[in-house]
Order: C-alpha cells, then structure tokens, then sequence
C-alpha cells in the first residue's frame, strides 16, 4: 500500500452485523488503520453498550476517532467530516490505508461526500427567535421563513421548531437564506480510492443477532457501566444522549424497568435502528454487499477482499 493509492475501505451496514470484526480483519490484513463511522462510538465513557472495538483490538492496530467526545459534547456530522478527514489525511501521509467502520450513513456521506457549508450560528438571534417562536408560535416562524427562503420553507413542516428557527437564524446571521449555502457551498469530498462493502443480514437471523448482543451486553457489565456514569455524574449527560441500551438500563437503575424489560427495550430500539439503517444503505448503492458471518478469517475474510478489489495477504490466496 503506497501514499499515492490514497485506498479508504468503507465498512457499513445495520447494526450487530459483525461490521466491527471485519473492519478489524481487513485493517489488519491490508496494514490498515481503522476510523470510527459511528455516533455514538466517538464517546470515550461509552464501552460496552456501543459495541466498539475492545481496547485489546484498539491496542493490535491504530484506531481514530473512537474516544474523540465526551458525554457532554454533541457531535454532528460537520464535526465529524472535519475530524474524519484529518485523520484520514494523516494516515494517508503515513503510506497506510483507510478502514472506515460504521453505522452512522450521514457521516459516511459527510465524510466521502462533503457537506453544504453553513455559515456559524448567532446565539443572540437564535434566543430572540427562540422567544419569538413561544410568543407567536412555529406556523407564524413557518410564514415569515416562506416570505425570506421559498424553497425551504417548502420542504419544512409548520411545526418543525427547530429547523425554522435554524433558517431563520441562518438568513439574519448571513444575509443568504439557507437554500443558497445548500446549493453553493458544498465542501469538497475526500480525496481517496473509495471502497464500500456493506454487511446485510435477513431480517429474521439479524433479530437474532441483535438479541444476542444485547444479552451478552447485560452480562458484560452494561448496567455496571452505567451505574457507574450515574455515580460520577454523569446521568444527566446520558439521558441527553438517549443512547440505545443506556437509556433503558437508566430506567432499570430508576426502579421503573425490571432487567426483562430493560433487555427487551434495547432489543425493540436496537431492532427500529437497523431498520433504519439498513433503508438507508439500501438507498445508497454503489458499493458491494456480502452477507455477515460469525467469524471474518479464512475463507469469508477472503471473500470480503475479492469483493472490495483488493489483494488478500497471503495467508488468504
């Protein structure tokens, strides 16, 4: 792998598909360095119940990304593009290849795609529109946004609060509505030989997988690590965050879920995410797809660098 083949391998797909392991794998096979794709991996607290690389893994190979927040920052996808890109670029410079591993489709396309440029807010406008928004509600916000950005107020529901508020903001800050930044101002995409794989799994045996984990988090120390946030805390930070997992073992830890309900809480949203995800992905196209596996060695993991284009080590030809 040469500085010049700029090579990202982008492994995405639904959650509890094995994404992680075969990142892993193919980092480990191509002298790879793997980048975090998921939003809710980029917080250092967060261990057990995001299904992140164990430390051991993070230790074999160069990870990025993965302890870049804490529970009281929010990422969002500009973050992560910028921060994304940095880290590609110096693994680039360093001669190494790319593994991109995640869930997270907006970041992905951030990152690959570049994002609409957005001017930096104004925090004195958006508390005056804030007030205006409970004084005379988010229709009035919704009307006058129609007179100043046709075109976004067209696509925004009378009662979207935030994102009218968020044009309007976006119009007096700049003096642009917003529909302008979204169609000039797009930053420029990574530049890299891209590879997609995306890891799918049937509905019925992904349901599986999915209820496996969540036992295995249970039984791994999920409600022990978040006691433990909740102890030094962190609780409030947490329940912000709304983090699949967490959020019902804080119900358990509260007294108002039993341990039965709280696994079966994560397994519905657990279930709900990868519907998402796997729509998302669905939509996107453009990359190749394999079917997951429980073990990425051997002949699978071969399979996966035949349908990226890539030579395998030779342990694998």
């Amino acid at each position: 792998m040469t500085a010049a083949s700029r090579t990202l391998v982008a492994v995405v797909g639904a959650t509890a598909t094995g994404k992680s392991d075969l990142g892993e794998a193919l980092a480990a096979g191509l002298g790879g360095e793997v980048v975090c794709a998921d939003a809710r991996q980029v917080f250092r607290e967060l261990e057990i119940g995001t299904g992140k690389p164990t430390p051991a893994e993070r230790a074999r190979l160069p990870h990025h990304l993965f302890d870049a927040l804490s529970l009281e920052e929010r990422p969002s996808a500009g973050w992560y593009a910028r921060r994304a890109r940095e880290a590609c670029e110096e693994i680039f410079a360093r001669g190494a290849a790319v593994v991109l591993v995640g869930g997270s489709g907006l970041y992905v396309r951030a990152l690959l795609e570049g994002l609409h440029e957005e001017p930096p807010g104004n925090p004195e406008v958006r508390e005056r529109l804030r007030g205006e928004l409970e004084t005379e509600g988010p229709e009035v916000l919704h009307a006058r946004l129609a007179g100043l950005d046709p075109p976004t107020a067209a696509r925004l529901a009378p009662r979207d609060r935030q994102r009218i508020t968020r044009a309007l903001e976006v119009y007096e800050a700049s003096g642009r509505p917003l529909s302008w930044w979204h169609e000039h101002a797009r930053r420029t995409p990574l530049d890299a030989d891209v590879r997609s794989l995306e890891v799918t799994c049937p509905a019925a045996s992904l349901r599986e997988r999915i209820e496996r984990r969540t036992r295995a988090m249970f039984a791994g120390g999920l409600v022990e690590e978040t006691r433990a946030l909740v102890e030094g805390g962190r609780g409030q930070a947490l329940r912000s965050l709304k983090a699949i997992g967490y959020d019902a073992v804080l119900g358990l830890l509260a007294g108002v879920l039993t341990r039965e309900a709280a696994m079966a809480v994560t397994d519905l949203r657990t279930r709900q995410l990868a519907k998402r995800q796997r729509t998302w992905f669905r939509h996107q196209g453009g990359g190749a797809r394999l079917d997951a596996r429980d073990r990425w060695e051997g002949p699978p993991l071969a399979e996966a660098f035949a349908a990226l284009r890539l030579t395998p080590p030779r342990a694998l030809s």
